[in-house]
């Protein structure tokens, strides 16, 4: 198949191509020295066409490794196959099998650089490597590497905001809307690119972009603002992204890897059931098994904000975790001036007693955001870290909230990795809020149970406009940003909030603690709203599994709906939400369920209403009213 010609001693491909399938051989990926030296890939599934052929390559300080490039050779394929568990996600025991191979090129300057590919039955992934001696120094300057979509494919993506700008200048987050089905090529309406993952639509084939592997040592990436013709082309953060002062870009000396970059491919059920986020990520670290405990919490902030984290209230919510039987309470902001560090070791202990664990919350600032809320400063080094994790272990805090990155440039990324080591190194559990996606940093760091990265919850209490945009932002932030990573959205109220009117049912508020994934998940509801729920809803939100054994995707569009079933010891829970404003009637596949009969919880006649019914597993139909949504336990 493949045809070669000499040059300077090196083999280069002339015109002809090297091809690399997945383990079924549904998806090949074709890799080629292009006739005027450039390197390219192409994917197809089922022979079809899926990403056109696309740019490769790296240019870095004194080596570019983008054009006038030879290919050298070609290692052996390699089968790949790596087994290992997660305490938080969407499956627990996963196993990761890919076809890898080795393309090594070398540039005018004689200069080598590998691309590594592997192809999953359920999407690619590739990644550079940079070992040349004659380069001591590995500098990053820019990255070739596109992925080129049909022009009639559609997409499903959300800005990136620009840097430093907002509330307390705490952008970059990822805390902006998606714009869902769009034609492919529409540029980025913030000037500043769009966020992984990034979903696409092309025919029947579904694509979903991210990147993994994320060790601390480079910087994250997006897509850039601009995609002529369908080429979404990966960039690098922008100038301000970067902690006190450090570096925006990757550097090295030695080995320069960069993440992987990894495109979930296939139907729409094989893309939402991918696990290429934490397949391609480092394996985890030493962390005792004991305290990597997840969990549902009880949080008064976002519908009580500063004024209420106050010791008796705090005090008045492990109270109510105690009765929800959860297993942790968040205090939040100002909890150093409102409560102060003695009074907060005895909330700590006093919470020991009940049976529920203490979060503290910390701004990360920093000189790259303007929030004022305390405590702030206490992490910039690994010396003030290792002082302050103590002293919170030894008041009895199980973990840390910290909140208002900066961006995602190099020394940010190395920010988040030190935080976590030092965590790990004292026993705490990590949140990040105001935040980057994790990119599979959750099996690297057993330790990290959740972060934002979303436009959650609290923007519905901040203004109308938010909480009308709450449904269909929820079918988005469960299909698109939770897809690989876990997700702090702080769900879930029953009653109103103060100056809201709701949009959503209560059923719809229900279904996303089973849709939703976190490590912890911090519920928004207060003791008051949790008293208008009915026994049954108080039960299921006791009994609900902390961690998940495995997930079926069932149904969903993006914007529209979702539906999705979660395996929890013997048990399964299904759950779904309807954004539209008309009611929709699911038919769910449920036949895995064999002859099981479920209990289904869904919307009752009125807006802040449930109900019950039984219902059968099978070809099962269940209508979700306007907004609204369900749950159905199968034990």
């Amino acid at each position: 198949m493949i045809k070669a010609c000499v040059s300077a001693g090196l083999m280069m491909a002339c015109g002809a191509a090297f091809a690399l399938h997945s383990p079924n051989r549904q998806l090949e990926v074709t890799v080629e020295v292009r006739p005027d030296k450039t390197l390219s890939y192409s994917v197809k599934r089922n022979g079809q066409p899926v990403l056109l052929p696309s740019p490769l390559g790296l240019t870095l300080a004194g080596a570019d490794f983008a054009r006038r490039l030879e290919l050298a050779g070609t290692s052996p394929v390699r089968e790949v196959s790596d087994r290992y568990t997660m305490a938080v996600g969407k499956r627990s025991n996963i196993h990761y099998r890919a076809n890898e191979q080795v393309w090594s090129v070398v540039n005018a300057a004689g200069q080598k650089m590998d691309v590594t590919f592997r192809v999953s039955d359920d999407g690619i992934a590739f990644r550079y490597t940079v070992a040349d001696a004659g380069l001591p120094v590995k500098r990053f300057v820019a990255e070739a590497t596109g992925f080129a979509f049909d022009t009639k494919a559609r997409a499903f993506l959300q800005p990136m905001a620009q840097a430093r700008t907002g509330w307390g200048k705490t952008n970059p987050s990822y805390e902006e809307y998606y714009q869902v089905d769009v034609p492919v090529g529409q540029p980025a309406p913030l000037k500043s690119g769009w966020v992984f993952p990034a979903l696409f639509r092309s025919g029947d084939t579904w694509v979903a972009l991210t990147e993994a592997g994320m060790e601390g040592g480079f910087h994250a990436s997006r897509l850039a603002t601009a995609a002529p013709a369908g080429m979404y082309r990966v960039a690098g953060p922008t100038a301000p992204e970067v902690f006190a002062k450090g570096q925006l870009l990757a550097e090295s000396r030695g080995s320069l890897v960069t993440p992987w970059r990894v495109a979930a491919i296939g139907s729409l059920a094989t893309v939402m059931d991918s696990t290429l986020g934490t397949d391609l990520a480092a394996p985890a670290i030493a962390f005792d098994g004991k305290l990597v405990q997840p969990g549902h919490a009880s949080w008064s902030w976002p519908l009580l904000k500063d004024e209420q984290t106050v010791f008796d209230v705090q005090k008045r919510f492990i109270d109510y975790a105690h009765d929800m039987q959860w297993d942790y309470t968040l205090v939040d902001a100002e909890w150093d001036r409102r409560i102060g560090y003695e009074k907060m070791a005895e909330l700590a202990r006093y919470a020991a007693g009940r049976g529920v664990g203490l979060l503290a919350w910390y701004n990360s600032a920093g000189d790259w955001n303007d929030a004022p809320q305390t405590p702030r400063g206490k992490l910039l080094t690994r010396e003030a870290r290792v002082k302050e994790f103590a002293r919170l272990r030894a008041m009895g805090i199980k973990g840390v909230k910290i909140d208002f990155f900066g961006g995602d440039g190099a020394s940010m990324l190395r920010y988040y990795v030190d935080i976590l080591k030092d965590a790990a190194d004292a026993g705490l559990l990590v949140n990040f809020h105001g935040a980057t996606l994790p990119r599979g940093l959750q099996r690297t760091y057993p330790n990290l149970m959740t972060a934002e990265a979303i436009r959650g919850l609290e923007f519905a209490t901040f203004n109308q406009e938010g909480e009308d945009a709450v449904p269909a932002h929820a079918v988005n932030a469960a299909m698109i940003r939770n897809l690989f990573d876990p997700m702090d959205f702080t769900p879930m109220v029953f009653g109103d909030m103060p100056g809201i009117k709701r949009v959503t049912r209560n059923g719809f508020e229900l279904a996303q603690s089973v849709l939703f994934l976190s490590g912890i998940q911090h519920f928004a509801e207060i003791p008051q709203g949790m008293a208008t729920a009915p026994e049954y809803v108080k039960a299921f939100l006791r009994e609900l599994p902390r961690r998940w054994d495995d997930s079926r995707f069932l149904a969903g569009v993006p914007g529209s709906h979702v539906a999705i079933a979660r395996k929890a010891g013997e048990s399964w829970y299904v759950a779904g939400i309807n954004a539209d404003g008309a009611p929709r009637t699911l038919e769910l596949d449920l036949s895995f369920l064999g002859n099981r009969k479920g209990v289904l919880i869904t919307d009752g006649a009125r807006q802040r209403e449930f109900s019950r019914a039984e219902l059968a597993a099978g070809k099962a139909t269940v209508t979700v009213q306007p907004r609204g949504g369900f749950v159905a336990v199968f034990r």
